[in-house]
């Protein structure tokens, strides 16, 4: 998904999410400020659907949650509130609270050419304060190929590439998926605006 910046004065959180629950479309909050959130493309969600079910479905007798383009993080330690495309929380925390989850211990952003960058920067500088956080999955809309940022035992946020014909390793949820899986029947030509 796409974020702008609206304009308007900077307001508390929880003028955020009481304005929010009048408004057609979602938004993000970041340091007082409010940004638009935009759709996506056909394949962005296509394939945050087919992620989100693969890992509910993977879920389904445990006490994870999935959440979809819909729920809201909270950025550990910030009242700074994003919405990924999709995110697991195992943690109790995030069973009191029902306008966000701050412990998730995997989040997926679906890439496009004006978010890269942003979700491969920025965002994930947030992200990564979560200390309950091991898996920051980066999923192409255009080509079949994944970036994993793992947090291993020590700590450190390693890097894992991910190309067709590769199972995908999600440690944080303990669950292996062919990355076909979620690329079938996908057009991934680049798409051209008329």
């Amino acid at each position: 998904m796409i974020a702008a910046k609206e304009n308007f004065p900077q307001i508390t959180p929880e003028k955020y999410f009481a304005w929010e629950e009048n408004q057609l479309e979602k938004h993000e909050y970041i340091d007082g400020q409010v940004y638009a959130m935009s759709g996506g493309s056909v394949n962005h969600s296509r394939i945050a659907v087919r992620l989100t079910t693969l890992f509910s479905n993977h879920l389904e007798n445990s006490s994870c949650e999935t959440g979809n383009s819909d729920l809201r993080v909270n950025i550990a330690g910030t009242k700074n509130y994003i919405y990924p495309d999709a995110s697991v929380t195992c943690d109790d925390r995030d069973k009191t609270t029902t306008q966000y989850i701050t412990y998730p211990c995997l989040i997926v952003e679906v890439l496009s050419p004006s978010t890269e960058a942003y979700d491969r920067g920025g965002k994930f500088r947030m992200y990564r304060n979560n200390p309950v956080l091991q898996d920051y999955l980066l999923v192409s809309s255009t080509s079949i190929e994944m970036d994993l940022y793992h947090k291993n035992d020590a700590g450190e946020w390693l890097i894992i590439n991910y190309k067709e014909g590769d199972t995908i390793e999600l440690k944080s949820i303990n669950l292996s998926l062919a990355i076909e899986q979620v690329y079938r029947n996908l057009d991934l030509t680049p798409e051209t605006t008329p």
